[in-house]
């Protein structure tokens, strides 16, 4: 009997290694349901809501909002979008968004990130020191990393005690005064990986030197989106 039941558990384990090796984003996400009565996502709402109802899990490191994503809800107002399902989850709403805005959800392993053809996806690092850049993709940030509607000096406080590197611009330094806002959740992020999420979320790039990583406002803009349509239609 003994030996029967460690055969169950063996082949129960099988199966469940299986079903995770299959998992993709869209399932990690209907399994973050939305907090509260949630009938809508509209600017007061969204980027908080949907950042705060992102869990931990093993495919999806980061949401991201990337700066066109973030100005549909906030600076442009027009990002709005209707949730029919009872009990909605991260997925519902990123569906939601993507059927019925301008913004478009790319999974570019381990980030979800949110974006609009504004937001420009190319390559953001520039690596200076190897060896450095090794141990920052090797060393994981504990916990949870959360920013939401962030400005430079209140992130830089936050994540630059994250870091093995200094980070620069300083607090208040001119070169800082037109970074995008912060918007993005994360588990497990290691620290080049949060080096990434900042990037992609306040429109800069970044090069790694020995003892600094320096963001600077990424120049490159995507194409102007083309408001008498959306996205696939």
């Amino acid at each position: 009997m003994r030996a029967l039941f460690l055969a169950i558990l063996i082949f129960a384990d099988g199966l469940s290694e299986k079903s995770f090796a299959g998992e993709n984003w869209q399932d990690a996400l209907n399994r973050m349901p939305l907090v509260g009565h949630i009938t809508a996502l509209n600017r007061t709402n969204g980027i908080p809501l949907m950042l705060s109802a992102f869990q931990s899990n093993s495919i999806v490191k980061a949401l991201v909002f990337m700066p066109g994503a973030a100005d549909d809800f906030v600076f442009y107002r027009r990002a709005h979008a209707t949730l029919t399902n009872a009990n909605p989850s991260l997925l519902d709403a990123v569906t939601a968004l993507t059927n019925q805005t301008y913004i478009r959800a790319e999974f570019r392993p381990p980030f979800l990130l949110l974006y609009t053809t504004e937001d420009t996806l190319g390559p953001i690092a520039t690596v200076k020191n190897n060896s450095t850049a090794a141990k920052l993709q090797a060393r994981v940030v504990p916990g949870r990393i959360y920013f939401c509607d962030c400005n430079w000096d209140y992130a830089r406080a936050t994540f630059r005690k994250k870091l093995s590197v200094s980070v620069r611009p300083f607090s208040d330094a001119p070169d800082s005064w037109h970074i995008w806002p912060a918007n993005f959740a994360g588990y497990g992020l290691t620290q080049w990986e949060l080096l990434e999420a900042i990037a992609r979320s306040s429109k800069t790039t970044f090069t790694l030197h020995w003892l600094t990583v320096d963001f600077r406002l990424d120049a490159r803009n995507g194409n102007v989106q083309n408001l008498k349509t959306f996205p696939g239609h």
